[in-house]
């Protein structure tokens, strides 16, 4: 029998802009990382109805003003016994996830969505829920924690 299931809602590089398709695709997390370039507070406001909410600042987000100055330029999350290192930008990452604890980095900034595992450790990126940019799709993430496993999923958006 399959034990309890945790479900994380991942979202990055929304820009001021929180899409219907985005919070629908969010429903039903339990806990939402969001990994930077918020944009503006409302966006938090929002996903705090669905799920309790932490994020990072982003490149975008300085400046913005004290919401998103007291935004942490990264962050360590705790959740159903796992542990997630959170950034905005993946190559400003100064530790090794393994070695310190970490089952999963979560980082934006790029607006591709991928993940892989590699070394044990979950490298994900949702890409970006926001306006589009370039030719890369509109998507969020979500991340299963079931018996300490982690199965991540990028979720692509219709427009």
């Amino acid at each position: 029998m399959a034990g309890s299931e945790f479900i994380v809602g991942v979202i990055s590089d929304t820009h001021g802009k929180l899409r219907p398709q985005a919070v629908e695709a969010l429903r039903g997390s339990q806990y939402i990382i969001h990994a930077g370039d918020v944009g503006a507070p409302e966006i938090l406001t929002s996903l705090r109805q669905i799920a309790p909410v932490s994020a990072v600042q982003g490149n975008i987000d300085v400046g913005l003003g004290p919401w998103a100055d007291a935004l942490p330029i990264t962050d360590v999350v705790e959740l159903a016994g796992t542990s997630f290192y959170v950034l905005h930008v993946l190559c400003a990452l100064d530790l090794k996830p393994g070695v310190a604890g970490f089952s999963a980095v979560i980082s934006g900034h790029t607006h591709k969505p991928e993940y892989e595992f590699r070394e044990g450790v979950l490298y994900f990126n949702p890409g970006s829920a926001g306006p589009r940019r370039f030719r890369l799709p509109v998507s969020v993430g979500r991340i299963v924690v079931r018996d300490g496993e982690l199965f991540p999923e990028v979720v692509i958006l219709e427009e």
